[in-house]
């Protein structure tokens, strides 16, 4: 059985899949778990929340930055032939994708590693500190993942 035809819709797959699992997060634990969170639990406990939901948020976080652009890159060069054959569109997503990824690596190796050192020293003013920046972070992720999603699945139309 030759499996050539199903590499194209896999890839679009899981292309799909790590984007709406990252942007789906972030818009889960802006809208929803921070608020809730905000009126139900007490600065230690929130803050505890917050570093358990981060840390396990942010490994599907690294699995989706590996597989968007290893997905994305190979269906440009092997589906389109390189990416003098693609819209524009795409190119609006791989730059907003860098830097959606630039700042997802700044939120891991600073602000992130602080807050959980801060937790685990039960330095909660520090800790929440940490937690506001990250929050600011992740609100431009959020925004600039929604509009890749917006210039994905919208704009590629007007492109073609």
């Amino acid at each position: 059985m030759d499996l050539q035809p199903y590499y194209f819709p896999a890839a679009i797959a899981a292309h799909a899949i790590a984007a709406v699992v990252w942007v789906g997060g972030m818009f889960f634990a802006y809208i929803s778990l921070r608020p809730a969170a905000a009126k139900a639990l007490e600065m230690p406990q929130r803050l505890k929340l917050w570093k358990r939901t981060l840390s396990s948020f942010f490994f599907w976080v690294w699995v989706s930055i590996i597989t968007l652009p290893a997905t994305g890159y190979w269906i440009i060069a092997v589906h389109y032939g390189g990416m003098a054959r693609v819209g524009w569109h795409i190119h609006i997503m791989q730059v907003i994708g860098v830097i959606m990824i630039l700042i997802f690596l700044h939120v891991f190796f600073a602000p992130f590693r602080r807050l959980c050192k801060a937790v685990k020293q039960e330095n909660f003013q520090l800790a929440s500190e940490h937690l506001a920046q990250i929050r600011k972070y992740i609100g431009i992720n959020l925004l600039l993942g929604v509009i890749v999603v917006a210039v994905a699945v919208g704009l590629r139309y007007i492109a073609a």
